[in-house]
């Protein structure tokens, strides 16, 4: 008993050197660094391959998967819908941006003209906005197949959290994109959505201020939402999403510990998988 008590109190005498000390070290042990960079560092030349086979412009998808991975249950290819939606979002958007002014009342009267008088004006816009409804209720969808599935687990925690940014970031560029219409339904949703915020403990009145940069929705409340419609929340999402897929490829690469989602597959997949939870494993 003595000496197990030794051995604890040096075992946290120790971390708790290693915490004080060396806290580079003892982070890049630690498994949220792991979660976060899946590869070891190059400094030999495992480390300098696996930098390699996990950069995304160099290896898109990893170099070995399993065949039952590409089934359509695993996923519903919920994830590359949206993706594609996005480019739609992208594309469209930017023809848009050509006959559009966020000014008031300039912003409704560039509405009424791309409707009446721009070539597939009226068209390009309402695929604009469906693809806008769509692509929050596939991200939604997505994101709880994932939950379903279990696949935030270890060592996914932080693809996990790139995924809910992306849910968050994608429910702002809904948001602010609703105002720049400027009509009736655009002016009333954002007040009534801005007053919504106003009641936030705390930094609820800040938070309005800083969207609507005045008491009421007008001509700087749709100068802002512009802003961050186009430019902040575009960027997020491209960058966020970029992240992911990374993220989401080098997870399943070989030789690394993956997770398998379970209720997915009718049986095992490759042996590789080392993962797979055997019949003793509670589910």
């Amino acid at each position: 008993m003595a000496d197990d008590g030794r051995r604890r109190n040096g075992i946290r005498n120790r971390a708790l050197f290693q915490a004080v000390f060396t806290p580079r070290e003892r982070f890049r042990k630690s498994e949220l660094y792991g979660s976060v960079i899946r590869h070891p560092r190059p400094d030999t030349p495992r480390g300098r391959a696996m930098t390699s086979f996990h950069n995304f412009f160099l290896h898109v998808y990893p170099v070995k998967v399993p065949r039952r991975v590409l089934s359509w249950r695993s996923t519903f290819r919920l994830g590359f819908i949206a993706t594609v939606l996005y480019l739609i979002l992208f594309v469209s958007g930017l023809y848009l941006m050509f006959f559009y002014h966020p000014a008031v009342p300039q912003a409704y009267f560039d509405m009424h003209n791309l409707s009446t008088s721009v070539a597939f004006g009226q068209f390009v816009r309402n695929i604009h906005r469906w693809s806008a409804h769509l692509m929050v209720a596939v991200v939604i969808l997505h994101l709880l197949r994932v939950f379903y599935a279990g696949a935030y687990k270890a060592p996914r925690q932080f693809n996990w959290l790139i995924g809910v940014a992306l849910l968050l970031t994608t429910l702002g560029l809904s948001f602010t994109g609703y105002l720049l219409p400027w009509d009736q339904l655009a002016f009333w949703a954002i007040t009534v959505g801005t007053n919504i915020a106003g009641y936030v403990p705390i930094l609820g009145d800040h938070a309005r201020q800083v969207l609507l940069g005045g008491p009421d929705v007008g001509g700087n409340a749709l100068l802002r939402f512009y802003v961050l419609h186009i430019a902040s929340s575009a960027w997020c999402r491209a960058r966020s999403r970029s992240e992911r897929s990374r993220n989401r490829r080098t997870r399943s690469s070989p030789g690394r510990t993956s997770w398998c989602a379970t209720p997915w597959w009718p049986e095992p997949p490759s042996p590789w998988c080392s993962c797979w939870p055997s019949r003793s494993t509670p589910r």
